[in-house]
């Protein structure tokens, strides 16, 4: 049977290890960590899903510091968030394209019946696990927005 994304994750980190790769064993490790915490939040395994949340979040993390160190002129840091960024990417889903998200949303709005942006939860419910870990929820909430007229 394919491998859970906990297991790769936990395969490319012995590689990385084995290869003296710092960078990539560290951001690796730190990602692990992360999991292992959400794992006693929730109290039972991780789903593959789930991991790709905490992936996701360790993402959006490392985004949001490269623009706070590029706005302070700290390349050499930016450019370190950037690196680990990319390696925890490799193992999200792959990005959905602009006109998919906009045909998902769509098919959601008209699958509940939304008229206002008042039934953005509504949306948002079908929405977010069509595009878990393959859309950030900040751009999928501001097109729900949109669509509703808000």
């Amino acid at each position: 049977q394919p491998m859970t994304l906990q297991e790769r994750i936990e395969s490319a980190m012995r590689d990385a290890m084995r290869a003296r790769d710092e960078r990539r064993t560290q951001t690796l490790r730190m990602a692990m960590a992360a999991a292992h915490n959400r794992q006693i939040e929730l109290g039972r395994p991780l789903t593959d899903d789930d991991y790709v949340d905490v992936l996701g979040k360790q993402v959006k993390q490392r985004r949001e510091s490269i623009e706070a160190f590029r706005a302070g002129g700290r390349e050499a840091m930016a450019d370190a968030e950037e690196a680990e960024a990319a390696i925890l990417t490799e193992y999200l889903p792959e990005r959905l394209p602009d006109d998919e998200l906009e045909r998902i949303v769509r098919d959601a709005i008209a699958e509940t019946g939304a008229t206002a942006p008042a039934d953005l939860g509504k949306v948002m419910g079908r929405v977010v696990p069509q595009t878990r870990g393959r859309a950030d929820g900040k751009a999928v909430s501001d097109l729900v927005r949109r669509l509703l007229g808000g």
